[in-house]
Formats: structure tokens, C-alpha cells, sequence
């Protein structure tokens, strides 16, 4: 692992080898429980707190593979850091359908990325019954830790210990069939709460037409505000953004055939086809419908597939959003193998801003970041807001598609990247920035990244000076093990450590 000078040749060798990044998708099966002693460098003593990470920690089912990472059961990572030094655990969520697999030992359920029960197509014929992974991301919230998968309704587990308490269903607010999306957004001040920090979310039912659902929570962790809007055509959205006065979503060109899924043989994931001449439409949904008489307002823009957004914010009528574009959606082959994605045959991910007025109704967009990147980070007093500075997970080459093995900081304002790069073999995950206690400055504080180091088939927390990558990692902490790639989580003030 090393740091790396922008200026890079693309007559160069690939910065990888398949094999070396095939093995961070080996399961973890082990859970563990101890204070992290191997460390390169110094773990800043300011950096006081918790790291919370989700991911799929099963790649199979009793040595039965599952067809896609996103069907794996999720697997909660914590890395506490405190005075100095720093503690890992890890728990798998018990949910109902991990509990029941892990008994059988064997597949019992489908997913939604085209894992079947073994059988065929006899054995899946109108199963609708989806196993609750809970495998997408992690929060802390309103005094509670919840396991979010976007299709169902959290799990809560106890901090200091990562045991699964059950479901949250928000004191009721939260019917048993409804969903609760992997993608809340934290306002740092909101204004409907006196100023005050709120979470925003989302959850979404597809069909025809689309209901979707806004839910805002307080401080306490309560469901304050619940808004239900009714938008056009089959939605697929995975994540949203905010800014003071609106929630927005992209609408992807996508269309949903159900009759393979009904019929046992493909999984839902695998029925939704990439329409590549319709536009994609973006979703405006005012915050406090009761003052913005004129609705939900939806803007056309060109093709493209978004999971993921970077942020959001308001300048007069205009609403400025970064987020991560893809030409199409990656779709998942029936008889494909993830560990076999040929990278180069498909599109990269890449920053772009649109600019949407909403006033005329127009968008304009504009690429900001050409190399293949994904999993933005920017700092939490800002979302919803003008910002300047944004890290995010990149390929270690400036063109085509690869695995992400570097972080690149982007200065919004100057135009100038500082990359921090793991290659040849290491391979990294959502990058995490975590602002400095009582800091003035926006890139003042640190980049908490788990980096997969196919050398020593284990998993490094690397730590970056926000700042300054040019200064290579504050420290790198070398875990026991490697931890499956995973998906996001977030990092929370309060030091939690088994009681």
C-alpha cells in the first residue's frame, strides 16, 4: 500500500489481479471480540467514538453459494476508538431467516439479486417469501442501533454488544410489512425541529405507480413527520438526498417484468431491464408539503442509472446534487458469477453535478470526476448544504473500470484531488470522514477506510489525515482476519465497548 502521484500513465499494467480481489468476497463465518494491538503509525487520541459497518458477511449458505453479494446475510463490524487505542467486534444480525438457514444448513429462502432455493425453478414457483437481510447499512440513532436493509423494516441491536434486540418499528409508526430505506440522511439543522438534528429517510412501494414514503425522526429517535406521495411508473431507487426544504429522488429508466420472479425462475433483482431511451426522471418532494402548494415536482434529464448520491443543496430557485452516474444499470445475469465480473466490459461510475431549476423546470449536468469512483463521504455538518469537500472510494487508474483500491479527496471549489491509493493489492470500502472535535476547518478531521489486503488475506482500518493524504495513513490497524467487502456504515461520538 502506497501513496501514488496523479500523475499516472495508462499504458500501465491493471493495478490488480481477479484472484487477489476475488478472495475479499470469502465468508466470514467466526464472530470476534478483541482490542486491536497490530497497528502501523499512532491512532490519533482525538478520535474518540465508534465505527459501525454493514455488509454481507455470508457468501454462502453451508458451502451452497448465494448468487450475488447483496443476498448475503448481514454481518455488523465495530471498531471503537478510544484514547488511543481501538476494539473490534463483529455479530451477524440474527434474523429470522439467518437463524433458520444456519439451523437447516442450507438455503431456505430467495434473494432479491437472484439467489433460489435449491430445486429449480419447482422449488421457487410463486415464492414471494424474501429473507429480511439486513445487510446494507448500520446507524446510530435517537439512542438506537439499527441494521437497515431498504426492502424491510430495521433490526435494533444493542450497541455494547451487537446482540439482535428484534425488529423497530418506531413505537408502531412502522407497520410489519413496511419498509424503512439503507440510505437516511442526517439534516444537521432542521428547521421544522427549532434548529435541532433530524434523520431523514425513505422507503418506497413499486408498481405501476410508485407510493413513496418520507419519514423525519427527532432527536429521541421518534417518527415526527410522515408524508405519502404518488409518483408515475416503477420506481428503483436505492438512495436519495436532502437539502433544507426538499427530498430528492431519481427516477431510473428501468423497467419490472414479475413473471420470471413468479415463476421461480429468475430472482426480482434479475427481472428489472435498463431502458436506455428514456430519461431518467428526478423526483423533488417538498419537506413540508402543507407550505408548497404545487406538489411533488419531477424533472427529465438524460439516461442513466444512480445507486448513490454525494449531496444536495439550494442556491435560490436551483437545487444543486452531485451523484454517482452509470451509462446503465449493471444488470445481474442468471448464470453469471459475481467473482467473474469482467470490469472492463462495463461502464464506470462516475461523479456528475445536475443542476435542477425549478422555476423552469430544466437540468443541466456537468461530469465533475471521470475516474471510476462510488461510495461518497462528505462532512455531516453539510449535507443538505453548500460544501467544498468530498472523499469517495476510486479505481487506482484515472481511466476504465476496475475494482476501488484508492480514496480520492475532491475540492469542489479549487478542482484539485489528492488520491491515496492500496494498490496493487489492497482493496478499499466506503471511505468515512469523521470531522475533529470542535475544528473549524471542513477537511479537518480524518478518512476511516476498512481496506481488504489480498497480501495477508486480512482487513486493515486505515485512518487518512482529511487534510493531507499526501502524508500517507496516520495509522493502519491490521484486524485478525478480513472482513467480506461490505456496503456502508457510520461513525457515531459515543466510545461503545461491551459492558
Amino acid at each position: 500500500m502506497h501513496k501514488l502521484k496523479l500523475q499516472e500513465h495508462p499504458d500501465l499494467e491493471k493495478s490488480y489481479t481477479r484472484e487477489d480481489w476475488q478472495r475479499g468476497y470469502e465468508s466470514l463465518t467466526q464472530e470476534f471480540d478483541y482490542g486491536i494491538d497490530d497497528i502501523e503509525g499512532e491512532i490519533p487520541p482525538e478520535l474518540q467514538g465508534t465505527l459501525f459497518r454493514n455488509g454481507p458477511g455470508l457468501l454462502d449458505v453451508n458451502g451452497q453459494s448465494i448468487h450475488h453479494p447483496f443476498d448475503g446475510d448481514g454481518m455488523i463490524s465495530r471498531i471503537t476508538f478510544n484514547n488511543g487505542r481501538a476494539h473490534f467486534r463483529n455479530r451477524f444480525v440474527r434474523t429470522t431467516g439467518y437463524l433458520e438457514e444456519q439451523k437447516a444448513g442450507k438455503i431456505l429462502y430467495r434473494g432479491v439479486f437472484g439467489t433460489q432455493k435449491p430445486g429449480g425453478w419447482l422449488a421457487n414457483i410463486f415464492n414471494f417469501q424474501l429473507k429480511n437481510i439486513a445487510n446494507t447499512n448500520v446507524i446510530y440513532w435517537g439512542g438506537k442501533l439499527l441494521a437497515l436493509w431498504e426492502a424491510a423494516v430495521p433490526h435494533r441491536l444493542n450497541p455494547h454488544t451487537l446482540e439482535t434486540l428484534g425488529k423497530e418499528s418506531f413505537n408502531g409508526v412502522l407497520s410489519a410489512d413496511e419498509a424503512f430505506s439503507a440510505h437516511p440522511r442526517l439534516d444537521p439543522s432542521c428547521a421544522q425541529d427549532g434548529g435541532a438534528p433530524c434523520l431523514v429517510n425513505f422507503s418506497i412501494k413499486p408498481g405501476l405507480s410508485t407510493k413513496i414514503t418520507t419519514f423525519e425522526l427527532n432527536t429521541a429517535g421518534e417518527i415526527v413527520r410522515k408524508h405519502v406521495h404518488s409518483v408515475p411508473g416503477f420506481c428503483f431507487i436505492h438512495d436519495f438526498v436532502i437539502t433544507s426544504n426538499y427530498c430528492i429522488l431519481f427516477q431510473n429508466p428501468v423497467t419490472f417484468n414479475p413473471l420470471p420472479f413468479a415463476l421461480g425462475m429468475l430472482g426480482a433483482g434479475e427481472c428489472i431491464k435498463f431502458q436506455p431511451n428514456q430519461p431518467t426522471r428526478i423526483i423533488v418532494i417538498p419537506r413540508t408539503p402543507q407550505t408548497e402548494p404545487q406538489g411533488v415536482k419531477i424533472l427529465e434529464t438524460s439516461s442513466g442509472f444512480v445507486f448513490h448520491h454525494a449531496n444536495a443543496f439550494e442556491v435560490g430557485d436551483e437545487i444543486v446534487i452531485d451523484s454517482i452516474c452509470y451509462e446503465a444499470l449493471p444488470e445481474v445475469e442468471p448464470a453469471s458469477d459475481f467473482r467473474q465480473t469482467n470490469f472492463e466490459a462495463i461502464s464506470p461510475g462516475q461523479l456528475w453535478r445536475f443542476d435542477l431549476n425549478l422555476k423552469e423546470n430544466t437540468v443541466q449536468r456537468e461530469l465533475i470526476e471521470s475516474r471510476c469512483c462510488e461510495f461518497p463521504s462528505i462532512h455531516p455538518d453539510n449535507v443538505g448544504r453548500p460544501y467544498r469537500y468530498l472523499y469517495i472510494g476510486a479505481a487506482h487508474a484515472e481511466t476504465g473500470n476496475a475494482p476501488l483500491q484508492a480514496i480520492v479527496k475532491i475540492d469542489l471549489k479549487s478542482g484539485e484531488r489528492q488520491l491515496w491509493s492500496a494498490a496493487p493489492r489492497g482493496f478499499v470500502g466506503e471511505p468515512i470522514f469523521v470531522p475533529r472535535p470542535n475544528s473549524q476547518q471542513e477537511d479537518d478531521g480524518w478518512v476511516l477506510a476498512l481496506v481488504y489486503d489480498a497480501a495477508h488475506h486480512r482487513s486493515d482500518m486505515v485512518i487518512l489525515d482529511a487534510s493531507d493524504f499526501h502524508k500517507g495513513a496516520v495509522a493502519r490497524l491490521h484486524l485478525k482476519h478480513h472482513i467480506p467487502y461490505g456496503l456502508h456504515g457510520n461513525f457515531t461520538s459515543e466510545v461503545f465497548l461491551a459492558n
